[in-house]
Formats: C-alpha cells, structure tokens, sequence
C-alpha cells in the first residue's frame, strides 16, 4: 500500500546526546568530584545547589503520591483489587527484603573486612552528626515503625513529606471517593487534572537535576575526601559488590520471571539512577519513578501502591548495608557472635529495615536503632563507619531504586495486568502510545504520523519515557 507524502509527517529527529538529561546529570557528577577533590573548600561550599535541588524535589513527592493513589483506586472497577496488590506488595517486600538481608549476612562472614581492627567502644569519641543519629536510634522501638504510619494531622503528613503517612490517607481517601459512587466522578476528574499539573512542575524542576547533582557530589568529596573511601575501602568494596551481585542476579532472576530483561530497565531508568548517584536520596526521583513504571505498561492502579509502600518496606540496599554493618562493627570491635545471636539480629533487621526511609542518614539511624535494641554489639561501634557512610548511602538508594522498580513490574505481571508487549516495545526503544489514563498525556504534544496510524509522543531513542528533558 502506497502512503502519500501528504498523508506522512515528518518524524522529529532523535534528540541529541548532548540534549540528553543524563548526559548532563553524569557530567555534573564528574564536574563535582573534580571540584571537591581540587578545591575542598570550595566543594564545600556548593553544598546548598544539592539541598535546593533535594527540596525542590520533596516539595512535589506527596503531592505526586497522594493524587497518584488517589485516581488508582477511584479508577478501579472492584475495590478488593486494591487490597490484593497491597497484600501481594508485603508479600513480595518481605520475602525480597529478606533475601537481601541473608545474603550481606553470608557475605560479610565469608570475607570478615573487620578483622584486625581491635577498635575498644570505651575509646570511640561519638560527636557530631552521629551523635544526633545514635541518640535516634536509641529512643526508636521496633513497635514504632507501625504506629508512625497513622499521622495525627492530615497538614502534618504533607508537611513533613511522610511518605508512608501520605499513602495510608491517600487510600483511606481513595476508597472513599470511590464509595460515593456518581457523586465521586468530579472529584477523581479533579484529581487527574491536578495530577497532570504536578507533573509538569516536576518537568521543569527537573531542569535542575544536573546543577543538584554537581553541587551534592562536589560537598561530598570535598567534605569526606578521597582518602576516606580509601580508609575503609574493602567494607565499601564489599557491599558495592554485594549490591551489584543482588541487583544483577537476584533481581534479575526475579525480572526474568515476568519476561524483563534486567540490563534494559537499568538502561531505561538511567536518568533516575545517576540523579540518585548525584543526590545520594532516592526520595529525589520518586516522582518520575511512578511516571516512567505506568509508561512502561504497569497500570496506575499498581504503581500508586507498590512504589511510595516500597519506599519504607522494601529498601534492599538498605537491608544488605544494615546486616554488613552491624557485622562489621562486632568484628572490629571484637565481638563474637554465635550463629544463633546472628539470626536473632536478623529477626531484629526484619523489623527494623522496614522503618528506613529513602533518605539520607536513615540507614545509620536504623543502624543504631538495631544495635541498642540488640543489645550485643556496642552502638558506639557505628563511629567507626561513620565517615563512609555517605558515600555508602548512594549504593543503597541505587539498590533501593532498583528493587522498587522490579517490585511493581512482578506485582502488575502477579495481578495479570502488566502490558508485556509494551514493556518490551519500550525497552527496546521503540515509539509507543502514553498510557489511556496518564494525567501526563493530558497536555502531551501528538506527533502525526502514516495515515491509518496512531499518533505518538515525542520519544527518545536512548530512554523512551513521559520525562526527558535537559
């Protein structure tokens, strides 16, 4: 069949590499460890470009999260789907989070990087920042963590950008919508314009992510150095490792069941990935993280849920850095361990784990909760990792990404619901329509394409997507 060139637009040039959000965001991580490293003072000084850009990112979160829940469950057909993804979420969180926690378990016995150290608690000055956090950990119960999840004031929730606060008054908030029946249309209307709103305020705070990122790496280097992450480099080494071990393997196992190939969707998610590189918090890209899932094919409805749960209960790299660490500080400490007090930690991390948002310095605040709760390993011990452990909260926010991101494609393919043909169209790279419900395709310039075709977003060769801008 013969299509006339007047039928034919012209499709837009690919966008070039130097137009690329992740370009960008790479080559100001590299600008910011040159910088901090040459000129420490300086690194230091730039601190603010990475907070601005942390709190630019936080001030849209709850809002992204609770319209998101909200317009899923409204939009359900039955409301027992909701609870069968909230169940299946759990499910998948603890079983996975566990894994993660078994397998640092193993890995810091077989290689034991403690040893040797003969550090005496009674000698370790606490001062600073960690005192702030071991003195949190300290007055933390396990209980804690499941109460905390009802907020007191609904203003208070957002204010102080809870996530999981949010989630539980966006569901409460959802269901009910949904219970009005006719009379709750308007309002899941309003909510879906709202949304597509919100979204383009992150499009354009978005256009910082590369300045964000140049000013949190240069504070790094230049207030940690270099030669902090050579002091301890074999713990470093190891849970870098370990991380990559898991993500690779165990989640690309988990990606494999439901037909995902795992290098694709860490090439898909790049952008995300090197923003959580740069800012060390996976907070910083939650938003786009439930934008760029629902394109890839996983319905609102899934992604709503899954991903702001996953945000407090299924933290992997947190779960593999928490069982590295404690171990670590009872090897170099001295401390023996039986087999049987080192799975009673673990049924402690069990717990614990689930309280560690996906910020930065709650993994060493969960650390310290852990250690008092325990009661074995000295919590003053934690001083001896301290000074690395900005540099280890990058991999874990990497991880915890990574697991998220799986997370919602293995409960959208458990609910029968995950697009597998348009999951494979866009890890390949292929142009594919936004989704029917997306309150990002609301406002979406429409591409004319061959007659008798649909017509297609704007696409990126490299990382197809609702989100790529420079």
């Amino acid at each position: 069949m013969t299509v006339s060139a007047d039928s034919v637009a012209a499709v837009p040039a690919r966008r070039p590499w130097y137009r690329q959000l992740y370009v960008w965001v790479l080559t100001g991580i590299a600008a910011g460890i040159v910088v901090g490293s040459v000129w420490p003072s300086v690194g230091v000084d730039l601190e603010p470009l990475g907070t601005t850009f942390v709190n630019m990112i936080k001030m849209v979160i709850t809002p992204v999260i609770f319209l998101t829940v909200v317009a899923g469950i409204a939009g359900v057909d039955d409301l027992r789907r909701v609870g069968r993804v909230g169940l299946k979420s759990l499910i998948y969180f603890e079983v996975v989070s566990t894994i993660a926690l078994i397998i640092g378990l193993v890995v810091i016995n077989v290689f034991r990087p403690g040893d040797g150290v003969h550090a005496k608690p009674g000698n370790i000055a606490i001062t600073g920042n960690a005192k702030n956090f071991i003195q949190q950990g300290e007055t933390s119960s396990w209980w804690h963590y499941l109460t905390d999840m009802v907020p007191s004031s609904v203003v208070g929730a957002f204010a102080d950008g809870d996530v999981l606060q949010v989630l539980f008054f966006g569901v409460l908030f959802g269901i009910a919508v949904k219970l009005l029946g006719p009379a709750g249309k308007p309002i899941t209307a309003g909510v879906n314009v709202l949304s597509a709103a919100i979204f383009k305020v992150l499009q354009l705070v978005m256009y910082a992510a590369p300045i964000g990122a140049f000013g949190a790496m240069a504070f790094t280097v230049g207030k940690y150095g270099i030669s902090t992450l050579t002091s301890l480099g074999s713990l470093i080494g190891i849970f870098y490792g370990t991380s990559v071990f898991f993500v690779v393997v165990v989640l690309g196992a988990i990606a494999a069941l439901v037909r995902i190939n795992i290098f694709r969707l860490l090439r898909y998610l790049r952008d995300e990935l090197l923003i959580v590189l740069g800012t060390s918090s996976s907070e910083t890209v939650l938003p786009r993280l439930i934008d760029k899932l629902e394109y890839l094919g996983a319905p609102r409805q899934v992604v709503g849920l899954t991903v702001p749960t996953g945000y407090s209960f299924n933290l992997d790299g947190t779960s593999i850095y928490l069982t590295l660490a404690a171990l670590y500080v009872a090897q170099a400490t001295d401390t023996p361990l039986s087999i049987v007090q080192q799975l009673g930690l673990l049924a402690v991390l069990l717990l614990t784990s689930k309280g560690a948002a996906g910020v930065t310095g709650s993994g060493f605040i969960v650390l310290a909760a852990t250690l008092s709760t325990v009661g074995t390993i000295p919590v003053a011990g934690i001083m001896l990792i301290f000074g690395i452990d900005k540099f280890m909260s990058e991999c874990r926010a990497l991880t915890n990404v990574c697991g998220n991101s799986v997370a919602t494609l293995v409960v959208a393919h458990w609910e029968g619901v995950l697009d597998h043909e348009r999951a494979g169209k866009v890890l390949r790279g292929e142009p594919v329509e936004p989704p029917a419900d997306s309150p990002q395709d609301q406002d979406r310039e429409r591409v004319p394409v061959a007659a008798g075709q649909k017509s297609l977003p704007p696409t990126d060769e490299a990382a197809p997507g609702p989100v790529q801008h420079a």
